[in-house]
């Protein structure tokens, strides 16, 4: 079936050799179109055959062409274009797959930008975080063009979802995952979640599953959210500067969660 101009208007540029790579091996049938520069011919000639058979079209692009598609000129030589994606409301079978599984998940709470997104996605990939869960409210982490190529590939690699508010999710999610809130005045620290992983897997005969909280670096968690974590834990420092970025913040939580 062809694609048509109003299917045009709903696709989202993803560009980036790391980006495009994922999508290639992952999830060819979801590009709609391809632009590149032609030194990549030969690495994705199989993808430019499979879009040839499915009637899609593909073009050597010089990279002036290549900014005006994506409107970056961060592109690396590469733009693939997709339909703009949704992130589907988590359920209550995912929650449970989550817990029965002992998986780990990140929750994004006003986390700030669409970069700080790509940039967690990206980390949660490489730590083995399943599931990377936004608030429906938080207007400026969404899934586009800087959050794909911020993200390095790491989209195709985690379950996104979504949740209203967090609060009310963290209030039944708590239930049955160990939550861990981010917090630069908490009393413990980050080499204190060991602990609190062990006595819940001791409890439970199991590895539990486990919600990393993460707010915006600037306002930190709502008290209404910090309320419902098990457990909130700093990063210690010099004090000279009050917090680090968000997105470093989280890959300290979950390089000590995937080595605990």
């Amino acid at each position: 079936m062809a694609i048509t101009e109003e299917g045009f208007a709903n696709e989202l540029a993803v560009c980036s050799l790391n980006a495009v790579r994922a999508l290639a091996e992952t999830a060819p049938d979801s590009i709609n179109r391809l632009f590149l520069r032609s030194h990549l011919m030969t690495e994705f000639a199989p993808l430019c055959k499979q879009l040839a058979a499915r009637k899609r079209p593909y073009k050597m692009c010089e990279d002036e062409e290549l900014e005006r598609i994506c409107k970056t000129p961060h592109h690396q030589g590469i733009v693939a274009m997709i339909f703009r994606p949704e992130v589907p409301p988590l359920t209550r079978e995912d929650l449970a797959t989550w817990a029965d599984n002992g998986l780990t998940g990140i929750v994004l709470h006003d986390v700030g930008n669409d970069f700080n997104l790509g940039a967690i996605v990206r980390q949660a990939a490489f730590f083995d975080v399943r599931y990377v869960i936004i608030s429906e409210l938080d207007e400026a982490a969404k899934l586009s063009t800087a959050a794909y190529r911020a993200a390095e590939g790491g989209m195709m690699h985690v379950t996104l979802r979504s949740v209203h508010r967090t609060g009310a999710f963290l209030q039944d999610a708590s239930k049955m995952l160990l939550t861990i809130g981010t917090d630069h005045r908490a009393r413990q620290r980050l080499r204190d979640l060991p602990v609190y992983i062990a006595e819940q897997t001791n409890a439970l005969g199991r590895r539990p599953g486990i919600a990393l909280v993460v707010g915006n670096e600037y306002r930190g968690l709502s008290a209404a959210v910090k309320e419902q974590c098990s457990v909130l834990l700093r990063i210690p420092g010099t004090g000279a500067v009050e917090c680090l970025n968000v997105a470093q913040a989280a890959a300290l939580f979950c390089h000590e969660i995937f080595e605990a």
